[in-house]
């Protein structure tokens, strides 16, 4: 219980002297007034401290850094290459096998780079957080990026990247699921871009395509958009770099038993495997892995997941550029159609993720 505001302290009381009181009343109103000047600046100060937002308050980010916009360029552009790199190294190599090769040699060289920068406290995790990065290595470099190297197989790089682009609407309907409600403009900005890749990907169905191949690489979305869901929820290395060469340490692993499994290894050549195939396979390695895959994982904990989703609209326009620049493929009305629908579309979804929105 705290005192009455009118009541006087020990220390106003004990200055008090003979000479002084006659001025009595004229230094009472003099307090009074004083003390309603300390209590409507209280008040102020109150108000002006509820103001400002609490940091722990659900808010999206009002401004999105440099840094996100230049992460998120990487994997636009560089995982966009990737599935003509992926199409070009099945050429000659097994599916799994090939995808084992790829993580495991970028796990254990970003495992050193951090040995060696930081030494062994830049790999030390809880159990917790080493059996989260496990899983989520697991989904998406064996569920996810393992199932499209082998429908890839059976199915045209270009394609493959427009089959991908289903993973913004799993992304969205998992982050509805989990109680976080997508604002309309997303939403929008989703089926926009899910409008402009089935433009793109119509005269695709047309063709001869292995329909097992087609369900192979939906599955493929389905595994990834969950492990880019979990990722945000489950306890993970405090390090992105530590948490990436243990996603690709798991996931590399995962794809080796799987590739195993389906008896990849026998009459396995690794002299016929092609030139081609081998700097494919080192492309994947430097840029789709160490670089494209720590820009993924650091976004995922630094931008709205709706944002870096968008990055499965831009690589199929990215990959049908490359087949016209280096196959030689057509450029038909259709496809520069479909390509502009889903550039508005991550337009809509850029934008809205720049703004603040309350949960």
């Amino acid at each position: 219980m705290t005192a009455p505001a009118s009541s006087q302290s020990p220390e106003a009381s004990a200055g008090d002297t003979d000479g002084e009181a006659s001025s009595g009343p004229a230094a009472r109103d003099s307090a009074a007034r004083e003390s309603a000047a300390r209590d409507s600046a209280a008040r102020d100060s109150a108000a002006r401290a509820s103001a400002v937002p609490d940091p722990g308050s659900p808010l999206r980010p009002a401004r999105l850094g440099g840094a996100v916009w230049l992460a998120l360029a990487v994997v636009y552009v560089v995982w966009g290459s990737t599935y003509l790199a992926i199409r070009i190294s099945v050429e000659t190599m097994p599916s799994f096998l090939s995808a084992a090769a790829r993580f495991l040699t970028a796990g254990l060289m970003l495992s050193g780079f951090l040995l060696v920068r930081s030494g062994p406290a830049a790999l030390r995790v809880s159990a917790r957080q080493l059996a989260s990065s496990a899983l989520v290595g697991v989904l998406l470099l064996t569920g996810g990026n393992g199932l499209v190297v082998l429908g890839e197989r059976s199915v045209p790089s270009g394609l493959a990247a427009l089959l991908v682009a289903a993973v913004p609407l799993w992304m969205v309907l998992l982050t509805a699921s989990g109680g976080e409600r997508p604002r309309p403009a997303e939403l929008v900005g989703v089926l926009l871009g899910l409008v402009g890749l089935g433009v793109l990907s119509a005269p695709a169905f047309g063709g001869d395509i292995a329909p097992l191949g087609v369900i192979v690489i939906i599955c493929a979305t389905l595994t990834w958009a969950g492990g880019s869901f979990v990722s945000k929820r489950l306890p993970m290395p405090g390090n992105v770099l530590a948490a990436s060469a243990y996603q690709m340490l798991a996931g590399g692993l995962a794809d080796l038993l799987v590739g195993l499994v389906r008896g990849e290894a026998h009459g396995l050549d690794v002299a016929a495997v092609s030139g081609r195939s081998w700097f494919a396979l080192a492309y994947l390695v430097l840029f789709g892995s160490l670089l494209a895959f720590t820009a993924y994982a650091w976004l995922l904990r630094n931008a709205p997941l709706t944002l870096v989703s968008t990055y499965a609209y831009v690589n199929p326009v990215v990959a049908v550029l490359l087949g016209w620049l280096i196959l030689a493929e057509p450029l038909t009305g259709p496809t520069l159609a479909g390509g502009a629908i889903v550039v508005a579309g991550v337009c809509l979804v850029v934008s809205v993720s720049r703004k603040p929105a309350r949960t």
